[in-house]
């Protein structure tokens, strides 16, 4: 049986060739063919000798991903694709052309359980977690893409199916991993986590002392809206999640974000924005408004245009920073786990 090297450390690749008889610099090299050059066979790892070759298809293996199904928006801006792993799980990954940059937002869990009402994620409840290298193997496929057009990956969301933070040491080795010379050196700065709220994990990803921003899903402004918007809110409240961000900020310098999705005569009400000022005053801090890509399965409504401009002009009216998520690949179904699920119905 061999060895997955696809998601290791170079350190890791230089410990595990080394009775090999693997120099110890070999593990960089390898780890840059791996990550930063995305070769698929060992074959193709030409400053390695032939006999070092031989011996890593031998006793190692590389996780392939395959494409299952992709969908573009009309504009070209946002492709979402469903991609495959070994063991015929799938995962949304999806490319955002901002002006900024390209933005990449990937999964880290097949499935949720998290339960949040509004989210086709959760739809089959989770089924499994995802590695640190079968996340980075998301990035990777957009980034070959990326590659043939002369471009590259210059933003991360991991804001895809899962909750990160449930999946949280995968999730670290992946951050740490990708911000890695021999991978894509990317910018912790340039790194979006979203979670839906775990405390210990929020305190614990703090400790890290990374520059990553934190992204909330917080969705509701009281216990009671929010309890029936996302059940992770029974045992973690809106007080002890916004203390915990807070401790975050403190600990970090970087300003939250907290994600709000706009459902129509759920959260959308002027009492609604008033109670949200209220909670976040003075806070470091920047709110998100997500008008819902609607799910058919939910049965819940986007709001009025009208709607979505007053929720946010009371916002403004009480000095919170704001901003109305810039519509991406609501054609397509943009929203988390909407194409796996059909897709993986369609197969069942």
């Amino acid at each position: 049986m061999t060895t997955e090297l696809f998601g290791l450390f170079a350190s890791e690749i230089t410990e595990l060739t080394k009775p090999l008889g693997f120099q110890s610099y070999r593990g960089k090299q390898i780890a840059e063919w791996l990550y930063k050059h995305i070769v698929h066979s060992f074959d193709s790892m030409t400053n390695l000798t032939k006999a070092q070759r031989k011996k890593l298809a031998e006793n190692f293996s590389m996780l392939q991903v395959s494409r299952k199904a992709v969908q573009h928006s009309i504009d070209g801006k946002t492709s979402k694709f469903l991609l495959s792993y070994p063991d015929n799980m799938a995962v949304e990954t999806v490319l955002m052309r901002q002006p900024y940059g390209n933005s990449v937002c990937v999964s880290t869990q097949v499935g949720c359980a998290m339960g949040c009402i509004f989210c086709a994620s959760t739809l089959g409840g989770l089924l499994r977690n995802l590695s640190g290298g079968e996340i980075l193997a998301q990035v990777l496929f957009i980034s070959e893409i990326l590659n043939r057009e002369e471009q590259k990956v210059d933003s991360l969301v991991i804001m895809g199916s899962g909750e990160p933070l449930a999946n949280y040491n995968n999730v670290l080795r992946f951050i740490r991993l990708i911000h890695e010379a021999y991978c894509l050196n990317l910018s912790y700065r340039h790194i979006t986590l979203s979670t839906s709220g775990i405390v210990p994990e929020i305190d614990r990803l703090a400790g890290e002392k990374l520059p990553i921003t934190l992204s909330i899903s917080l969705h509701a402004p009281n216990n009671i809206l929010r309890t029936k918007l996302m059940p992770i809110n029974r045992r973690y409240p809106i007080e002890e999640v916004i203390a915990a961000s807070d401790r975050y900020a403190a600990a970090t310098g970087r300003r939250i974000t907290y994600e709000y999705s706009l459902i129509a005569e759920v959260n959308d009400q002027p009492e609604h924005a008033r109670e949200l000022s209220t909670l976040l005053k003075g806070k470091l801090a920047n709110v998100n408004l997500i008008p819902i890509n609607p799910v058919a399965e939910r049965g819940l409504l986007r709001p009025s245009l009208e709607n979505i401009g007053k929720f946010e002009q009371l916002l403004k009216n009480e000095h919170i920073n704001v901003t109305v998520r810039r519509e991406m690949g609501a054609d397509i179904a943009a929203a988390c786990g909407q194409l796996r699920y059909k897709v993986c119905r369609n197969d069942g």
